[in-house]
């Protein structure tokens, strides 16, 4: 019977679902950044709506698009995990 160290999991390792959580939270800030300066040099005068907006679209957008690469590194990682263990 194989013990439990044995088994085998998909789930990627701590500090790499750790790594991914953080770079998802710093993409989102880059692009609360990025949206806050589109919206600031598009308009001459722009008021607090505006910017919030570019902030929160900025933000969401480019956290989706971190979680997207994040989510594909962590199954590669699983699946090179998985290669090498063979």
């Amino acid at each position: 019977m194989p013990q439990q160290s044995d088994s085998l999991s998909a789930l990627p390792s701590t500090v790499a679902r750790a790594l991914a959580f953080i770079s998802i939270l710093i993409g989102g800030l880059a692009g609360a950044l990025i949206g806050y300066a589109l919206v600031d040099v598009q308009t001459d005068n722009p008021s607090g709506l505006l910017l919030g907006i570019g902030i929160l679209l900025g933000a969401v957008l480019s956290a989706a698009g971190t979680a997207v690469v994040a989510v594909l590194v962590l199954r590669a990682l699983g699946e090179w995990r998985e290669m090498a263990d063979k």
